[in-house]
């Protein structure tokens, strides 16, 4: 039994917290909404991200980031990409020994191009560091929580930190593998988010199964010479971190990612498209930092340059379709 104090009250978060406390873990949430606080403490329920699921009774939730430090030597960190820093920081500045951070986002920061992971280990005081790891993969947290099968992959340098994440998460409906490749196992699941919009525009078009198929086949391809560029092995790609949550993510209403797609592709400005969701889509930022890492890079990336038009430019989605299939010819 381990104390984890979960930071972030969205929908993942929500539902690892009800795993860890399944799993008989002692389960402190944090965040700052406190109708989110009481209907988690009082209702057990958080029915602004995930309506209608009941969490276990031991899960608690607090505003109070003293004793939300205080509670865990085990912080699982989900929050979005762009808040990880402000919150990491002020944690760092309440820490007195070594904590072991998990984190859940799936982003690459705008800028910096770092990973989440490097993200926190630039934020840390090196002796509050006691090891930084990802839990990632297929994995909507609306099928976690009512305990429908699922896989993911866990990660870190460090085999015992990937060895903690797998003990703490692992069930009879989370199945948990390790993979030793970070690198690969964080960008698989921050870019697989800048294909999935663009996989929500082709639905929102009108298309069918052909052009999902292409576009999720050769977003893979894109997502793998930027991750041989960067150092991480070509395999993880063609597991739960790569392809694994490339298709969930590409194909299910659940994802948020997808959701913004489609609304662009039924023809809404991004901002409009924002307006009638109630979640942070972090592929629009990674779609940022993916297209200025692969321009410094030297990386061909068509899919996420044609979204980019779309997000940053204000192209219409259509010339983004014809110039994707008007590219020239070229073997596979």
């Amino acid at each position: 039994m381990s104390n984890v104090t979960v930071f972030g009250m969205g929908s993942f978060g929500t539902a690892l917290a009800n795993v860890l406390a399944e799993n008989d873990h002692n389960v402190l949430m944090w965040g700052k909404n406190e109708q989110s606080i009481s209907d988690i403490n009082e209702r057990h329920q958080n029915s602004r991200y995930l309506k209608g699921a009941q969490l276990n009774s031991a899960i608690r939730a607090t505003a109070d980031l003293q004793e939300a430090v205080e509670f865990a030597d085990i912080y699982l960190i989900a929050l979005p990409t762009k808040a990880i820093r402000e919150v990491v920081g002020q944690i760092d500045s309440l820490l007195s020994d070594k904590k072991t951070f998990i984190h859940v986002a799936k982003g690459i920061e705008n800028d910096t191009f770092k990973r989440v992971s490097e993200m926190i280990e630039d934020t840390l005081s090196p002796e509050h560091n006691g090891g930084i790891g990802v839990l990632s993969g297929p994995s909507h947290a609306e099928e976690v929580v009512i305990k429908q099968p699922t896989t993911v992959a866990a990660s870190s340098q460090s085999s015992e930190v990937s060895q903690l994440i797998q003990d703490l998460f692992m069930n009879n409906y989370l199945r948990v593998y390790t993979n030793d490749d970070l690198v690969g196992v964080e960008l698989g699941g921050a870019l697989k988010n800048v294909i999935a919009i663009a996989s929500g525009v082709v639905a929102g078009m009108g298309y069918g199964d052909n052009a999902k198929a292409a576009l999720i086949t050769r977003g893979l391809a894109e997502i793998s010479r930027l991750g041989e560029q960067l150092g991480a092995d070509p395999m993880t790609f063609l597991g739960l971190g790569g392809i694994g949550d490339l298709i969930v993510t590409c194909t299910s209403t659940h994802s948020r990612n997808f959701t913004l797609g489609y609304k662009l592709g039924q023809g809404l400005t991004l901002d409009e498209a924002l307006n009638e969701m109630n979640m942070v889509v972090e592929g629009i930022y990674t779609t940022k930092s993916v297209h200025d890492l692969a321009e410094e890079q030297h990386v061909d990336m068509p899919i996420t340059n044609a979204l980019y038009g779309v997000l940053f430019d204000d192209e219409p989605v259509d010339q983004s379709v014809a110039y994707l299939m008007g590219r020239d010819k070229k073997a596979e």
